[in-house]
């Protein structure tokens, strides 16, 4: 069987990528253009009757075409949500699972575009916890991803704990053995595992004697996304804001707003109407005639990507505005990396205390791990790995590619696994 009949995938909640194997390497197929990850975004199309993938569906979307956006779709693995149906908009629905089924087989085609050659057998990525604290849950999570990669054609299948694989990618460059802590930090996990590497050690197919603990949170780059949401945009929506009794009025339309995918949910009839009823529990009524826009015209994805822009500029410059111009004329919000790091405090305690948890599970101190190796799109964000770092005082940071280092280590797994099968 040729060898470019296999493949790893990094199924992400933010930013997917395929590995393949190249001469006895590994390499990155271009999945979108030549650009090597592609945004797990999907556009149902329905001005064109089209479904388009990664920045063109954003691209789409943000264009004003009518149709379904959907992005984080790993986020509902192992929920109820998962196995229930979505409208797209023409009168049609599809399950959440069949969605995730098409996205891995657009990514199995750019493999085999980029080998020339059918792929049906592939390694694919999983976080530590697809689900926190609920085994059974996690279990479904792995069994529906599973489903779903078969559903696109995948016939031969494999996981690895996302973390390891980018482990297998760090040893990779090095020359003496030492003890890393991997920190993946993504869009929807973060995952650590502490694992003995070298490069002795990375002749062999079985590692598992080399991990000695692996954790993770269901918490991660889109958690920030909602909290700078909920602190800066839904405030000027009417979150914590107070009914003329002095109550809080009610929140969760602000959570699903802020919360990628849920959005769609809010968008219902029965839900925008009770929205829409909701105008005598507001002292200030913009508030409200700026929630019930935000609902009618769907601005929520436009509103979420602005948080997540609001995000990386902050973490890329100290400070940005947050352009609010069609929910109000004229409407801005100035946000800058205090509010960042306040809006997402309890989310770093979460992350920090996790990767602390992994060292403990392994029964070792922090001050015994040798190395920390950053991977991740969150991992941009330097107060998040300062805080991390500084739980760990004796380890050398080193930052792999973001989002390319779990992709590459599936690809080294790989040819482990199928070189000579």
């Amino acid at each position: 069987m040729p060898a470019t009949t296999y493949c790893a995938i990094d199924f992400g909640t933010s930013n997917s990528a395929v590995a393949l194997p190249a001469a006895g390497a590994v390499r990155l197929a271009p999945v979108e253009g030549e650009h090597a990850t592609l945004p797990t975004a999907v556009f149902f199309n329905t001005d064109e009757n089209s479904r388009v993938y990664g920045r063109a569906a954003l691209e789409a979307y943000i264009d004003g075409f009518d149709g379904r956006l959907m992005r984080s779709l790993k986020s509902i693995l192992g929920s109820p949500l998962a196995e229930s149906t979505t409208e797209l908009g023409d009168g049609t629905a599809i399950k959440y699972t069949d969605v995730i089924a098409l996205f891995i087989a657009h990514l199995k085609a750019c493999a085999e575009a980029c080998a020339h050659d059918g792929v049906t057998r592939a390694v694919l990525g999983r976080p530590v916890f697809f689900v926190d604290d609920d085994p059974r849950a996690d279990r479904l999570a792995q069994r529906q991803l599973e489903a779903a990669a078969e559903a696109a054609g995948l016939r031969e299948l494999h996981f690895q704990y996302e973390p390891i694989a980018a482990a297998f990618d760090y040893e990779a460059r090095l020359t003496n053995e030492g003890l890393v802590l991997v920190a993946d930090i993504g869009g929807g996990t973060s995952d650590f595992s502490l694992v003995r590497v070298g490069p002795e050690r990375m002749k062999h197919i079985d590692r598992k004697d080399d991990v000695l603990a692996h954790h993770g949170v269901h918490v991660a780059g889109t958690d920030f996304d909602r909290r700078v949401n909920l602190a800066t945009i839904m405030r000027e929506l009417g979150y914590k804001s107070l009914d003329p009794e002095g109550r809080e009025v009610p929140n969760r339309v602000y959570f699903d707003l802020a919360t990628w995918h849920l959005i769609n949910t809010v968008y219902t009839g029965k839900r925008s109407g009770e929205v829409r009823l909701m105008r005598h529990l507001y002292r200030d009524v913009r508030h409200h005639e700026r929630l019930v826009r935000a609902v009618e015209h769907r601005l929520g994805h436009a509103l979420a990507a602005r948080a997540e822009e609001a995000k990386i500029g902050v973490a890329a410059g100290g400070q940005t505005s947050i352009d609010l111009d069609d929910v109000e004329s004229g409407l801005s919000l100035a946000f800058d990396d205090a509010q960042l790091i306040d809006a997402g405090f309890e989310e770093t305690r979460r992350i920090v205390d996790a990767a602390l948890d992994t060292a403990r599970a392994a029964g070792l101190a922090p001050n015994d791990v040798d190395a920390i190796y950053f991977t991740g799109g969150s991992t941009g964000l330097a107060f998040l790995t300062h805080a991390i770092a500084n739980a760990f005082p004796e380890a050398t940071p080193v930052f792999g590619d973001r989002l390319a280092s779990v992709a590459m280590g599936l690809g080294i797994h790989a040819q482990r696994v199928f070189a000579h099968a």
